[in-house]
Parts: C-alpha cells; sequence; structure tokens
C-alpha cells in the first residue's frame, strides 16, 4: 500500500538514477535515455549532463550547451514501445491498445500470450492485468525471452505477475481457467483445441495475424467449435499537422500491420 502511495503521488514525480526521460527538441525530435549519476547526454544539439536533470520534475525545460531548450518528460509506454530495441516485429501502439480493448484485459485477468516477442504487447498485458492479475508468455528461444525481458525492465521493474513458460504452445498446455488467450503466433489455429479446455466459460481468445489467408483459416477452425461472436478487425492510424494557418494529414501513416480476430468461448449451439 505504502509502495502504491508513492507511486501514483505527484510530489514524488522527479527524476532518479535509473529513470528514463524523453528530451523532446522544438521540431519535436525525441531522445530517450536512462539516467546515471555522472552521464552526459550527446547529440548534435550539445550535450546536457545527468545531474542537471536528476532532482528536477518531469514537464520542465532544460538547455544544452548549445543553448538549446529540451522538454522533458517520462517516456509512455507508447513513446517507449515505438523506441526500443527489437530482433522480432514489434506490435505497434495502435494495435496493442485496440487488442488490449476487444480482449477486454483487466485487472486481475489470468492471461495467456504466446509468442514473448520483444515484449511490447506483454507490456501492455503487464500494466492492464496489474498486481492482482497474472500473465504467462510462452517462448519457444530462451535468448529471446531474455531479450525480451531486457527490454521490459527499465519501463516495468517490477514484474511479479509475469511468467516465463519455455515450449510450444501447440502442444498440450497445463493451464486452466485462463480469462485471456492472446496470440502472436503464425499458425494460431493449431492452439484452437487447447483453447477450449483452457478458458473458463465467455473467455476470450485473441489472435494477431499479418495476412488474409491466415485470418481466413483461423476463423474455419473457430467456426468448427463452440467459440462465438468470432470477429476481425484491422486499424489504421492517420495523424494530422496542426498549426495557425493550415491543417492537413501528416506525409507518413502507419496504415496496414496486422489482423486482429476474437472469439468468445461458450457452450455448443443448441440442435
Amino acid at each position: 500500500m505504502l509502495k502504491q502511495s508513492l507511486e501514483n503521488n505527484p510530489m514524488d514525480d522527479t527524476f532518479k538514477e535509473g529513470d528514463l526521460v524523453m528530451l523532446i527538441d522544438r521540431k519535436g525530435r525525441r531522445y530517450m535515455i536512462t539516467l546515471t549519476v555522472g552521464s552526459e547526454f550527446h547529440s548534435h544539439l550539445g550535450y546536457i549532463e545527468h545531474n542537471d536533470i536528476l532532482g528536477r520534475e518531469q514537464g520542465e525545460w532544460c538547455k544544452t550547451t548549445k543553448g538549446h531548450i529540451l522538454l522533458m518528460l517520462k517516456p509512455t509506454l507508447s513513446d517507449y514501445v515505438l523506441n526500443m530495441k527489437r530482433e522480432t516485429q514489434v506490435i505497434y501502439p495502435k494495435d496493442i491498445g485496440l487488442i488490449i480493448m476487444l480482449a477486454d484485459i483487466f485487472p486481475g485477468a489470468k492471461v495467456v500470450e504466446a509468442g514473448f516477442g520483444s515484449g511490447a504487447l506483454t507490456l501492455g498485458l503487464l500494466r492492464s492485468t496489474g498486481n492482482s492479475g497474472s500473465v504467462t508468455s510462452y517462448e519457444l528461444r530462451k535468448n529471446q525471452a531474455t531479450k525480451a525481458l531486457n527490454n521490459i525492465s527499465p519501463f516495468m521493474k517490477d514484474m511479479n505477475n509475469l511468467t516465463i513458460k519455455y515450449g510450444d504452445i501447440y502442444g498440450e498446455l497445463d493451464e486452466t481457467n485462463v480469462d485471456r488467450l492472446v496470440l502472436d503466433v503464425p499458425e494460431p489455429w493449431n492452439v484452437v483445441p487447447h483453447a477450449t479446455r483452457m478458458l473458463l466459460p465467455g473467455g476470450i481468445f485473441l489472435s494477431f495475424l499479418p495476412t488474409v489467408l491466415q485470418v481466413h483459416k483461423l476463423v474455419n477452425e473457430l467456426t468448427q467449435t463452440s467459440f462465438q461472436l468470432i470477429e476481425t478487425v484491422e486499424t489504421l492510424l492517420r495523424p494530422w499537422h496542426v498549426t495557425q494557418k493550415s491543417m492537413r494529414p501528416t506525409h507518413r501513416m502507419v496504415a496496414h500491420t496486422g489482423f486482429i480476430t476474437t472469439a468468445r468461448l461458450c457452450s455448443p449451439r443448441p440442435r
């Protein structure tokens, strides 16, 4: 309780050693660093000592040795995901947000996911389930899981509700009474038979896939079971550039990244 109250206390919202800070210049370019006593951040704008940031509150401004003014903020989950190291394709923030909503990830939920990947989706799931919930991630490669954990730990130091299992999600699983099953694997139809035994009644099955052929095969498999409310969506994100004298879409947008398919486990339909 004391820990939670300190985290939510705005008076304690100052930069400390080990914290992530996002520095934003006048053109909106963002530079994310980890604060370390005695270190310096160098760029074409000059450099600034970490000691000049430590102890200050986010939302304040700092000045580089070349006189450039930088805004200091703690990165959001979206900022962090877009800047995190990756060796596998990361799920974009626009999809993570939709996945959390469509899968109805709630505090206290028992969630099973596969694969672990770069850890971007896992971060969103951990935040949404909270300390009262749990996330179990299946990953085949131990070295990939280690890299994903290294990605997660700078942003979320408390991972007590995360369990990593090294194994094949397509095989027999020992999880039961699962609220939500979230999959980012190439052949999710192989998990459907296990999902009917893992999920609680009304539980949600969600799969993220890049191609229509994969979605078609998955939906065909789901329709052969007692899953209902089978739906597939995608989301396209188009930012806008707004100034005093003009308003137009930005030149670049995050269009198709993948399809999200959801279904809910029900009892068999009466004949």
